[in-house]
């Protein structure tokens, strides 16, 4: 909760929750996230947060679409639960992201705990047919000092024609700015503790909550 109000108060207009423990199945942060966000809802000025970790039925989505969610983000039901991904997409195809998290190009689920013999492009693709209009590809690296998979990203971007956002790998101002270079990507998610460690990442906070 002190993390998100520090960076609201520097100027955030855009928030990404992620419930580890409910992903992995150990439990879940709801009460937590449940409180940002209706501290997001009580602040002078729009602020967008996305949901992610666990939600894998139509109660847990509405629940927090209900308490302001602006976007949600499903990844393992697309390996495990193919029918309650098409439930969701019935009732809320326009607040849903498909994530794809990989490392080295193979799609991981279960909070990135667990490998699969899919390729994230195969995940990409399915999630394009399942009606998905938005992805999240969760760049897991092999080597942190190698940077962002910016290719399989751009692979993604252009074999769906979906807007694609980039996360996982992005520990750098520099890495934030080539983004913009990168054809088919729409935004990045840089995780929040390093605002702190870099202050140039600031910068970066403000751009409008569409």
């Amino acid at each position: 909760m002190d993390l998100a109000e520090r960076l609201i108060d520097g100027g955030a207009t855009r928030l990404a929750l992620v419930d580890l423990d409910a992903a992995k199945g150990q439990g879940n942060n709801r009460d937590l996230i449940a409180q940002i966000l209706q501290r997001c809802r009580a602040r002078d000025r729009k602020i967008c947060v996305q949901v992610a970790g666990g939600i894998r039925s139509s109660d847990q989505a509405q629940l927090f679409l209900d308490l302001g969610a602006t976007w949600l983000v499903v990844g393992t039901i697309l390996h495990k639960s193919p029918m309650v991904a098409e439930q969701l997409m019935a009732r809320f195809q326009s607040f849903l992201t498909a994530a794809i998290d990989a490392r080295g190009g193979m799609a991981h689920r279960a909070g990135r705990v667990d490998t699969t013999s899919l390729t994230a492009l195969d995940l990409a693709l399915r999630a394009k047919a399942c009606g998905f209009r938005r992805l999240l590809f969760v760049d897991i690296p092999e080597d942190p000092s190698a940077g962002p998979d910016f290719q399989t990203a751009q692979d993604l971007a252009t074999a769906t024609g979906l807007p694609l956002l980039i996360g996982g790998s992005l520990t750098a101002p520099h890495h934030v700015e080539a983004v913009y270079a990168q054809l088919g990507l729409k935004g990045a998610l840089v995780d929040a503790l390093l605002f702190h460690q870099n202050p140039r990442l600031l910068a970066f906070l403000q751009a409008a909550c569409a």
